[in-house]
């Protein structure tokens, strides 16, 4: 950037010292009967009086000389001192503030933006936080928005914050496991926060059917009533532009699909725009405050969600994000490895520096693959030397129950296998062959 300013200066200079110069060759052979300098003047006259406007900016180019900014525009003031894990920056002034002071600051505005990392528990405490301080200073006129939800889901979380399902019922009817696909751990604080407060959870992604319809730019397989609901796409943002070439290319994907990850990565913006800005100008919405939650890059400097519902719905808003300085073990690897190119604002207006954690638990397996059938929940492959196979779970066993509830339906089996750690055991009830078994599969401490 500062190359440009210099360039464009340069050029500036040297174009107004042409235009003084050959003003005053004009006026020195004014009169003069030579007709080449005639004839020269005559044309350096039509094309300055053609580009006259040009010329009051380049004289205030070169006088002004034309100075890159001061300072980094992503981080205008730096802190006082390095930031170690738990410490609150307010960016756009490199001042450190207590939990209390940004909570008292961010929640003045309608909308609080968090731009989570997804697999962190330090970035979901902080949006936990944030969702309570709301909650406490406008009881009843709180609302979470969430990437992670979509609007065909919203009948199950208004059923989950009225209190009439369980976890199991929520995780099964919203397909959590199927759409989302993160442990639910990192977000059940959230929606228990939800439920006790009866705080509205509102699903803003766009669907699956809309995102197989623009990623492939063929809308045949939508109705009617699902083409209205794709709002129109605006790609011209060069911030978005620029980001996302950069995380494409970055994991080695080239230029081939670059159109479509964009269009995507649009349509997962506009739609959570537009259903932010639907529900706060709703008659369920008018006069709430919302906490939204998503992914850094939908929120992160504000050319996401932020820009596209402010077109919408020109209200008060706070960008707050968390920054990873320190990493749990293996965490390392996953943190996200891109060279972003360099933006002219802050990311966030508050960044809490955390330590990229664990979820501090360890998953396990069963190790077979299900299949419903008229017979009911099916084995239909056992993983070689995995725990089922250890335990004498063959293809085609018929699971009954487990752990004394009865099995109906794949979800039955997947939501108590969740919930085991190393060194569990799950208790099975099975038919093999007509004749019914119990199996106690044991799960190896790691």
């Amino acid at each position: 950037m500062r190359n440009i300013y210099k360039h464009l200066a340069s050029a500036s200079s040297v174009l107004a010292r042409f235009c003084l110069f050959s003003l005053s060759r004009c006026r020195v052979n004014e009169g003069e009967e030579r007709r080449l300098e005639t004839e020269n003047c005559y044309w350096i006259m039509k094309l300055l009086n053609r580009y006259a406007f040009l010329l009051p900016l380049c004289l205030m180019m070169t006088s002004c000389g034309l100075s890159p900014p001061l300072g980094d525009p992503e981080m205008p003031y730096p802190p006082p001192r390095e930031p170690r894990v738990g410490d609150i920056l307010h960016v756009p002034t490199g001042i450190f503030v207590t939990e209390k002071q940004m909570l008292a600051a961010a929640t003045d505005a309608r909308i609080v933006y968090v731009g989570e990392t997804h697999d962190n528990p330090a970035s979901h405490r902080l949006e936990a936080t944030l969702l309570k301080a709301l909650a406490e200073r406008y009881p009843g006129q709180v609302a979470l928005g969430m990437e992670m939800m979509t609007p065909e889901q919203q009948p199950v979380l208004d059923r989950w914050v009225a209190g009439e399902l369980s976890e199991k019922e929520l995780l099964e009817q919203t397909g959590w496991y199927d759409i989302w696909r993160m442990d639910f751990d990192y977000y059940k604080t959230l929606f228990l926060l939800c439920r006790d407060k009866k705080i509205p959870v509102i699903g803003l992604n766009a669907t699956r059917a809309a995102v197989k319809a623009v990623a492939s730019s063929d809308h045949s397989g939508l109705d009617e009533a699902q083409r209205k609901k794709i709002p129109p796409l605006d790609m011209s943002d060069p911030y978005q532009r620029a980001t996302l070439e950069a995380i494409y290319k970055d994991h080695g994907h080239g230029s081939g699909d670059l159109d479509r990850f964009r269009r995507v990565q649009t349509l997962w913006d506009e739609t959570m725009a537009a259903n932010v800005a639907s529900y706060l100008s709703s008659p369920e919405g008018s006069g709430k405050r919302m906490l939204v939650i998503a992914g850094g890059h939908h929120v992160g400097y504000g050319f996401g969600i932020p820009r596209r519902v402010f077109r919408r719905l020109p209200v008060s808003y706070v960008l707050v994000g968390n920054e990873d300085i320190e990493f749990s073990e293996g965490k390392g690897e996953k943190a996200m490895d891109v060279t972003l190119p360099k933006m002219p604002m802050p990311a966030y207006h508050y960044v809490l520096y955390t330590r990229y954690e664990s979820l501090g638990k360890q998953q396990v397996k069963l190790g077979v693959l299900l299949e419903e059938s008229d017979k009911g929940v099916e084995i239909k492959a056992v993983m070689p030397s995995s725990a089922a196979a250890r335990s004498g779970l063959q293809k085609a066993d018929i699971l009954r129950a487990v752990d004394g509830e009865p099995v109906k339906k794949s979800f039955d089996i997947i939501y108590v296998i969740k919930q085991k750690r190393p060194g569990d055991s799950v208790d099975l009830s099975i038919e093999r062959s007509g004749e019914s078994k119990q199996l106690t599969i044991h799960f190896d401490k790691q």
